[in-house]
């Protein structure tokens, strides 16, 4: 059986796609989409990717919303105080034994963005 080798990318409507684009990588160091050769494309680190269809009533984000973006971060302390330092609000900060740690943010359109350092 052949089976998909990884993420190759998210697509997903906003109201100001260069500006939340704009967001992403300077906040989060997300490149925006390459629109030619000469632009990089965002390369992330080898590491766990969780693929979790949610039931359409789950409560862990909004019912609005179709999705919530997770993030692996090296050092979540780190980026939680470079986020707080650009106004940006963190929420939901805990730690799931075993699992990791978690902060929640949400980019200027709304959209949930779920940070999470694994346990190591």
């Amino acid at each position: 059986m052949q089976t998909v080798q990884g993420f190759g990318g998210f697509f997903f409507r906003a109201e100001d796609p260069k500006g939340l684009a704009k967001w992403y990588q300077e906040h989060l160091g997300i490149n925006p989409a390459p629109t030619n050769m000469e632009m990089p494309p965002w390369v992330t680190e080898p590491g766990v990717t969780v693929f979790a269809p949610f039931g359409a009533d789950t409560d862990y984000f909004a019912a609005d919303k179709a999705f919530m973006l997770n993030f692996r971060v090296a050092d979540l302390d780190a980026m939680i105080a470079q986020l707080k330092s650009a106004d940006i609000e963190v929420s939901h900060e805990m730690k799931m034994e075993g699992v990791g740690r978690f902060a929640r943010i949400h980019d200027p359109e709304g959209n949930a963005i779920e940070l999470w350092e694994p346990a190591s």
